[in-house]
């Protein structure tokens, strides 16, 4: 067994609920803390002190100076895995043009497919690892991972064989989801429906025999796929055994509200959400996930964070990483933004980046610092926690922990 401490506090987000509204009051705050590891599992979490006498023949992993650790975040939505760069969507968009007038100049997510098709598996590799690297330098030690820039049976399965290969590459936890349906691709011969059959006659099939993926999303919006036709896409892939998401929600309303009916593990957007679906979603087990990057790429609404809460749904955080809409990727600067806006307490912003943002991916032994909880944390030098969301991101991670391995930068 291995001690690690002392540090200044530790905050273990211990014996709080999955859902609903948090007091910061209701924190768990450890002074002059320390974390006993066994075999990567949390121990015990207590005093330094206490630890070092009740376990004497712990190896003892110094911490050096003023530190505060918190468990590591998840970051339960992203694109990262993508071939080149729209900059200039960006620009446009700042400048006035529309969705359609970037589209048609070249832009939008056509151009992601483009460039991604056009990539060999060693140039996505590359690039999938710099930013997962990234990710994991700000304590995101858990990552997802779509698909949904190859959108054809070659490419998307070349997406997620590369997702596979990155994860031989980092501590990191990838997990992959395939996003075939992102979007009817504009090669594609046929109807929405057409291009969903083809998904679940042939891409899914390949996908569950190589054992690629275990998630399955689509993107239910006017410019993507309709409601019914998503429905219809949702229970298939459930019937073919996969674990369902979906981004809903993001323009216009309504898809939240099938997300819950066929059970869909998480809603993500949301935006647009109406109040009383607000109330369907925060009644059901299906997690919202609210991402902020997204509105500040896009310049619009924000999730309505603060209503899912105090509805006493389950609320998580993510950065939506991708090259068109999102493409900051620094999760802890985007949830201190929206903690600003939607008001937002620190113990509502940390359980949503750690323990709820993981169950929205189906993982329940992370996000936590107690006894039998996976030994993932951050830590920050600075004698307060509160500073890591004050800095809105300036606060760098000092040190990284996978499985209580350091893999940090010190």
């Amino acid at each position: 067994m291995k001690l690690i401490g002392p540090f200044k506090q530790i905050i273990t987000l211990a014996n709080l609920p999955l859902r609903g509204k948090l007091a910061d009051e209701q924190l768990q705050i450890i002074e002059n803390g320390g974390i006993l590891v066994n075999e990567g599992v949390v121990e015990e979490v207590a005093s330094f002190h206490d630890l070092s006498q009740k376990f004497p023949d712990a190896e003892i992993e110094p911490v050096a100076g003023t530190q505060v650790c918190l468990p590591a975040f998840a970051d339960c939505h992203t694109h990262i895995c993508f071939g080149g760069n729209r900059a200039n969507d960006f620009a446009m968009r700042n400048a006035g043009k529309s969705y359609l007038e970037i589209a048609e100049s070249g832009g939008g997510i056509w151009s992601s497919v483009q460039h991604t098709r056009s990539a060999v598996e060693e140039e996505l590799i590359t690039s999938t690892l710099e930013r997962v690297n990234f990710l994991l330098s700000l304590g995101i030690t858990t990552i997802e991972i779509k698909s949904g820039y190859g959108l054809d049976a070659e490419n998307e399965l070349k997406m997620l064989r590369v997702i596979r290969k990155v994860q031989t590459m980092t501590e990191a936890t990838l997990i992959p989801t395939c996003l075939a349906a992102h979007l009817k691709p504009r090669d594609f011969e046929g109807s929405n429906s057409d291009y969903l059959n083809y998904i679940t006659d042939t891409i899914l099939p390949l996908v569950k025999e190589e054992k690629l993926a275990k998630r399955v999303d689509i993107f239910i919006e006017k410019s993507a796929f309709q409601p019914e036709e998503g429905r219809d896409f949702l229970l298939k892939a459930k019937e073919l055994g996969f674990y369902i998401t979906v981004h809903a929600d993001q323009f216009t309303p309504g898809s939240s509200r099938i997300a819950v009916e066929v059970g869909a593990k998480s809603a993500d957007h949301l935006e647009a959400t109406a109040d009383d679906d607000i109330a369907f979603l925060a009644n059901s087990e299906t997690v919202a996930v609210a991402l902020p990057g997204a509105s500040l790429g896009l310049g619009e609404k924000f999730t309505p964070a603060r209503k899912i809460l105090d509805a006493n749904g389950i609320l998580a955080i993510a950065s939506d990483w991708n090259p068109g809409s999102a493409p900051m990727g620094n999760l802890v600067t985007q949830a201190s933004i929206l903690a600003a806006f939607q008001k937002l307490s620190t113990a509502e912003v940390l359980a949503g980046m750690t323990f709820r943002s993981a169950y929205a991916l189906g993982l329940e032994d992370r996000g936590k610092l107690e006894k039998g909880m996976k030994a993932d944390f951050v830590t920050y030098k600075t004698d307060n926690f509160q500073n890591v969301l004050y800095r809105q991101g300036s606060l760098e991670a000092e040190t990284v922990f996978v499985n209580g391995k350091r893999i940090g930068n010190d």
